[in-house]
């Protein structure tokens, strides 16, 4: 919609010019020779766009990462009264019976049902080399499985190029002995994440820089681990979990019991089916079904709150760029005083010259505007560490993309030309209202 009102003023624009009806040329002049106060006040946009942008793209990735995550078709089973897997308590007795429910699919191979058990646990990671003065620990997030392929299946994850998930043992002997290493395949944003903790050896010869890769190696606790996988997990909250042995680090973290149980079902209408006859019709235990997409994508109120700080800190940016450009009009008109009696005398009416002025207002705006959503447009891919939380409680810590699309450009956009607009209507209607007589002396 706003591109659409975007081509339909330039349009607008070039009809008035190619008749005459609007002094274009003499606008465009005056820009180009005032080109010191143009540059400055179009800076002035440039820096309120192009912060703008960037606090977008940090809540635009986020939506992204929650509502991309899980698929319609899967059906996330926790505990009565939980509403979120760290919270949630399940009987490995009750988990058997669902996963024989005749709603949930299953393989046509060997005719197991496509259901994952899984433990999902925040853990307490201490940072090697941490400064004196700053974070000494991070939270990561670990999801505990028994049967990695068939959960890959079910969360329809893959692993990138070169890696494997882990064994059925869940541990691998290293070098120079010592305890077995406790296999684990890593998330994208985690694996970039640990990178950090390279130390400038390790990072000078790492194959990949950027991220932890298959072979090496890091510390939880008082444990080794090591990584066989990076998951093509981009986008998502799973993009910021460890997957191990749920037999080996459930106790490791004192939860040996089941958080989550996750369910396959041919299509969306039987994932929603399902999901009703387990809350509200399965009498053997009382338990809290969610569609797994919907499960994810009501992470969303951190996002909401960052949109109301936005809009809040826009609105005192945008009333300065306001004041900006409207001083910076109300100067020029100021030097140009007998420049519009002259342009009356010539036989342009009231509104042209309250639309000439109007149009040199939304130039500058639209300049630095653009610019700004230039720069801000450089921190598109960028990865930062937050939190997502949901109305009913909990959380997930996770390493997210900051993305600039289509919309939040034209959010900019529009946001220049609305601050242009205003900010130049006042010294336009103050330019029309001379008489030209009274210019000219």
């Amino acid at each position: 919609m706003v591109w659409k009102l975007a081509v339909l003023a330039v349009v607008i624009v070039a009809l008035l010019a190619a008749v005459n009806r609007v002094p274009l040329k003499y606008t465009l002049r005056n820009l180009t020779v005032r080109w010191k106060t143009t540059l400055l006040t179009a800076l002035a946009f440039t820096l309120v766009i192009g912060v703008l942008v960037v606090m977008l793209a940090f809540v635009n990735g986020m939506q992204k990462m929650t509502e991309g995550t899980g698929l319609m078709e899967n059906v996330l089973v926790l505990s009565d009264g939980a509403t979120d897997e760290s919270f949630s308590n399940l009987n490995a007795g009750d988990l058997a019976e669902m996963e024989t429910l005749p709603e949930v699919q299953r393989d046509p191979a060997t005719g197991r049902p496509l259901a994952s058990r899984e433990t999902y646990l925040i853990v307490n990671q201490p940072l090697p080399n941490a400064p004196a003065k700053g974070p000494q620990r991070r939270f990561l997030q670990t999801r505990g499985i028994e049967q990695p392929l068939l959960a890959a299946r079910v969360h329809g994850v893959e692993l990138l190029p070169g890696g494997s998930w882990f064994s059925e043992a869940g541990v691998q002997e290293m070098p120079g002995g010592g305890p077995p290493a406790i296999q684990a395949v890593l998330g994208e944003g985690v694996a970039r994440e640990l990178a950090a903790d390279r130390t400038p050896e390790q990072q000078a010869a790492a194959q990949t820089p950027h991220r932890l890769d298959v072979g090496e190696t890091f510390r939880i606790g008082d444990r080794t681990w090591v990584v066989t996988g990076i998951m093509k997990s981009s986008g998502s909250t799973f993009g910021s979990e460890i997957w191990a042995k749920q037999s080996l680090i459930g106790p490791l973290f004192g939860k040996s019991g089941y958080t989550t149980l996750l369910l396959r079902t041919p299509n969306a209408d039987a994932a929603r089916k399902l999901k009703d006859f387990l809350t509200n019709d399965y009498g053997k235990v009382a338990v809290n079904a969610r569609i797994e997409r919907e499960y994810y994508a009501d992470m969303s109120e951190t996002s909401q709150q960052f949109t109301w700080a936005i809009g809040f800190v826009t609105v005192i940016m945008a009333i300065g760029g306001v004041f900006g450009v409207m001083n910076t009009m109300f100067a020029a008109i100021s030097q140009r005083i007998k420049d519009i009696g002259v342009l009356r005398l010539l036989g342009y009416a009231r509104w042209q010259i309250l639309v000439s002025f109007l149009l040199e207002s939304l130039v500058i705006a639209l300049v630095g505007g653009l610019l700004g959503c230039a720069l801000g447009s450089l921190s598109d891919g960028l990865t930062v560490s937050s939190m997502v939380t949901g109305h009913s409680g909990g959380g997930k810590f996770v390493v997210m993309e900051l993305a600039v699309d289509a919309w939040v450009w034209a959010v900019g956009i529009f946001l220049t030309l609305l601050m242009g607009g205003i900010g130049g209507l006042a010294p336009a209607l103050s330019a029309m209202r001379l008489r030209p007589l009274d210019a000219l002396r």
